[in-house]
């Protein structure tokens, strides 16, 4: 599987997705408002610690192995029971927490009790969230990309339909309950299509857990846990900080370009993900290597930087589309925050190296010291630019990030 044909095949499902979340977002800023946005970004945060560590953390090491290990079915099979059984066990006794501490979450992450039943919600389908991410995992490492798309495909149209109806229906509660379990309803049509696939079985998921698949997931276990903990924490860190000083309604308008970002760098970062992750996994010869990052650079940056300068030209017109007049005040961040977007994917080209060759050290090291230095850059510049420091602290972070995926990835390459 090439670049550009898993690109043209992915591209479809980021297409569709793409525009399910301008979808959403649209909804979300008529029936929420800026300060809802503040509030769903705590929450997705939330999630995103949350289902990592249920799952044990293991989706990309499942990639990652799936992938190298394409030759041999039995340590597939191997990868998957260990990581199925950590999964389920994971899933059980975080959603069993969940549950009982459900009002101290929804005072932590959401500052008011009354949503507490939100997270009674994510308990309860927490299983199904977790097994879904797990047999997508399965999906990219077995390069399986046509049932990969069609998977997310219908993950992005169940995410709007169900965050509609709950949205208009239940305002900034039921956009919550909705966004807790939407991807559990996908997990019914992501097993199906696995099922049909002749290379799985139900009892692959499950069995005892092999020590030396562990081991090997173990490593990508500290990483996604590191990734866990320092990208919602710093962003939760930067979200109060700006909602205390410049208002809940500032931290909206942040969520809200943040959220537009992710949509229209979708088709790189999930390339990334797809293609990338599996492709580096299985080579072993580092001119190999040179030339997947050079071809990455060549294809997918200049994809970024133009998408980047698309959306910064046209911000007016998308905040009236996409959004609503009371996040006009967004407006003055698009500029930091496009160089910013094309700076990251620029040092995710190689910090996807650090995944595919199990760099963890210097993955864990990087995530933490990044994280903090983003947050530390973001309450440096507001004080003196306002809500516009919080995009010029995005581009100096990934400005600094890829200064130093490149000094380290090309000298541990080289060796």
């Amino acid at each position: 599987m090439t670049l550009i044909r898993t690109t043209l095949l992915n591209g479809i499902a980021v297409f569709i997705k793409m525009l399910t979340l301008l979808g959403i977002n649209k909804i979300l800023a008529i029936y929420v408002g800026p300060n809802g946005y503040a509030a769903i970004g705590q929450f997705q945060n939330a999630v995103q610690m949350i289902t990592t560590f249920a799952s044990g953390a293991i989706n990309t090491g499942v990639t990652k192995y799936t992938a190298e290990y394409h030759d041999d079915a039995v340590k597939q099979h191997r990868v998957w029971r260990t990581a199925g059984t950590i999964a389920l066990t994971g899933s059980l006794v975080t959603g069993i927490i969940i549950a009982i501490f459900n009002e101290s979450l929804a005072i932590w992450f959401l500052k008011d009790a009354n949503y507490s039943g939100v997270f009674l919600w994510f308990a309860a389908t927490l299983v199904l969230f977790t097994f879904n991410t797990l047999l997508l995992a399965i999906l990219n490492g077995k390069k399986e990309i046509r049932r990969y798309v069609f998977a997310n495909i219908a993950g992005s149209i169940f995410a709007l339909i169900v965050t509609a109806i709950m949205a208009i229906k239940f305002g900034l509660y039921g956009a919550l309950v909705a966004l807790a379990v939407y991807q559990s309803i996908t997990f019914f049509v992501t097993l199906l299509l696995c099922y049909k696939a002749p290379w799985f079985k139900i009892n692959y998921l499950f069995g005892k857990i092999d020590r030396e698949m562990a081991v090997n997931l173990g490593k990508y276990t500290a990483m996604a846990l590191t990734s866990a903990a320092c990208v919602p924490v710093s962003h939760i860190l930067v979200r109060n900080h700006l909602g205390e000083s410049l208002g809940w309604a500032a931290a909206g308008h942040w969520e809200a370009i943040w959220r537009l970002s992710a949509a229209y760098l979708m088709v790189v970062t999930t390339t990334l993900n797809v293609y990338y992750l599996p492709r580096l996994s299985e080579l072993t010869e580092w001119s190999e290597v040179r030339q997947e990052i050079m071809q990455g650079y060549r294809l997918i940056l200049p994809v970024a930087a133009l998408s980047g300068l698309f959306i910064y030209l046209l911000r007016d017109q998308i905040i009236i589309l996409l959004f609503t007049k009371e996040f006009s005040s967004m407006r003055d961040l698009f500029a930091w925050q496009m160089l910013g977007d094309t700076l990251k994917i620029g040092s995710w080209i190689l910090a996807y190296v650090m995944l595919g060759k199990s760099m963890f050290q210097l993955f864990i090291i990087s995530e933490i010291v990044f994280a903090a230095t983003f947050v530390g850059l973001t309450w440096l510049f507001t004080e003196s630019m306002g809500l516009q420091g919080v995009a010029l602290a995005h581009a100096v972070t990934y400005a600094l990030y890829w200064s130093v995926m490149w000094f380290f990835i090309f000298r541990n390459l080289a060796k």
